[in-house]
């Protein structure tokens, strides 16, 4: 079912709240990465246009005590959006509850926006306190839900305020993040390669599950892939490995078979003998890392392969990079891949998280189809799940 969206909604003269992702990386209190705040444009400045009152709220790292309360202060943000928004006025309200946030809320004109303090200084926003929902949905007549990087959760901010306002809908970030996840999954042109990598099979169970009844090809490497290596009878040295499953990663080896689904394996490795960029390092075949060794990418052979089996694709979905891209003598595989998606034809998706920053990092973000503003929800997306922010909006 096609959800509302912001141009479904009667905005003009309305107090409009819009639950933004604004949880931007900061050193020293300075924002290094405005991205968040500039993908959420589209929807504010609409909004601007058709004159509404728009109030802001975004939650910004993780609050536990004052520290982290002075630490993750969201004023940077407003501060960033007025440099953004040069003929727009911007206010910052430093509270998330009572009189000032009230009056600051009254007393917005048309095209007007105020910024609400970081929603995690209210200990009932990741509860979705039922009474923190009502108040803050009391405060506007229309919601509209633009933070993808926060549907998968459940919280007063995503859920409790469209449950008490009948009037919401999802703005342009969403919509766009929901269409193009929603086709490559459940409508992908085939042939259909799924890519999954990251380092732990535990954590990517229910998107090789839910891929493996979609894809044509699925391409597992990063850390997992040694788990996999394990459960051949492979020897893995001090690589990233999970015991418990390697029952696991054979069942899924059955189940590709029976499902007529080539699941492709790294066949070679980047090895080193310590956890750092300047360790030595060889190339050994997959499941012949010697001991005092540890796999850190993939290699040479393996590159080519998986290369290979996206050329002919028409849609490729990647989550998670092929090595420890952080350190650039391991980022060769991750590289490798995102060069080979930039030379197909194929729609590409990437999923967020680390692969969404590696892709950006190595200079192939604009070579991408869409790549998701969202780690978490994107993840979900891809494990089939309902993602509660959106399921909230309202359907058309």
């Amino acid at each position: 079912m096609a959800k509302r969206t912001v141009k479904d909604l009667n905005v003009a003269g309305k107090r409009v709240i819009v639950r933004c992702d604004f949880n931007v990386p900061r050193k020293d209190g300075v924002i290094t990465d405005d991205n968040r705040i500039v993908m959420a444009l589209p929807t504010i400045k609409y909004l601007v246009e058709n004159k509404a009152r728009v109030i802001l709220m975004s939650h910004l790292g993780k609050v536990k005590t004052e520290e982290d309360k002075a630490k993750n202060d969201l004023s940077c943000v407003a501060v960033r959006l007025q440099e953004l928004l040069p003929d727009v006025k911007v206010t910052f309200c430093p509270v998330t509850r009572g009189a000032e946030l009230e009056e600051a809320v009254a007393a917005l004109n048309d095209g007007e926006i105020v910024l609400m303090q970081n929603t995690r200084y209210e200990k009932g926003e990741s509860k979705n306190d039922p009474e923190l929902g009502a108040y803050w949905a009391s405060l506007g007549e229309v919601f509209v839900e633009d933070a993808f990087g926060s549907v998968h959760r459940a919280h007063a901010s995503t859920v409790g305020i469209p449950t008490n306002l009948k009037e919401n809908g999802l703005g342009f970030l969403v919509e766009k993040e929901v269409t193009m996840l929603g086709k490559a999954v459940d409508e992908p042109a085939h042939p259909f390669v799924a890519i999954i990598g990251g380092s732990k099979v535990s954590s990517k169970i229910d998107v090789i599950d839910n891929l493996l009844k979609k894809a044509d090809k699925v391409i597992i490497g990063g850390g997992m892939a040694y788990t996999f290596a394990k459960a051949a009878g492979g020897t893995v040295g001090d690589s990233l490995l999970e015991m418990d499953y390697l029952d696991y990663a054979n069942k899924m080896k059955e189940k590709a078979a029976a499902k007529g689904v080539k699941l492709l394996l790294p066949v070679d490795n980047v090895v080193a003998d310590a956890f750092s960029n300047d360790a030595n390092t060889q190339v050994v075949p997959a499941g012949q890392i010697p001991d005092g060794w540890e796999g850190l990418d993939i290699g040479p052979e393996t590159e080519k392969l998986f290369a290979d089996a996206v050329k002919d694709a028409k849609t490729v979905v990647w989550n998670g990079p092929m090595g420890c891209f952080e350190m650039p003598n391991f980022a060769h595989g991750t590289e490798a891949v995102a060069k080979a998606l930039a030379e197909t034809d194929a729609t590409t998706i990437i999923g967020g998280g680390d692969s969404a920053a590696a892709v950006n990092i190595l200079g192939y973000g604009d070579k991408m189809t869409h790549i998701s503003t969202g780690g978490g929800a994107s993840l979900e997306f891809l494990e089939g799940k309902e993602l509660p922010g959106v399921a909230a909006a309202n359907d058309k």
